[in-house]
């Protein structure tokens, strides 16, 4: 689920990235092009490692269902 476009499906590259104030921004795309899309939920507080994060929301991306930003507690 994005902000932008709503559901998104197929082939996807999704970007972590660590941001100011201690969040976490996830952003999505489909693979090979070049508009980029925020998943919903996202920035999140994170704590400790944003890798972490960055699995739990491509486990949640893979099982489809109109995933969003994984809740920092869940992980």
């Amino acid at each position: 689920m994005t902000d932008e476009v709503g559901v998104i499906t197929g082939p996807l590259t999704l970007r972590t990235t660590a941001v100011a104030g201690g969040l976490v921004r996830f952003d999505v795309q489909y693979t090979d092009a070049d508009e980029w899309y925020t998943l919903t939920g996202s920035p999140l507080p994170h704590h400790g490692d944003p890798a972490a994060l960055h699995a739990a929301a491509l486990g949640a991306i893979r099982a489809g269902h109109a995933a969003e930003a994984p809740r920092s507690g869940a992980v």
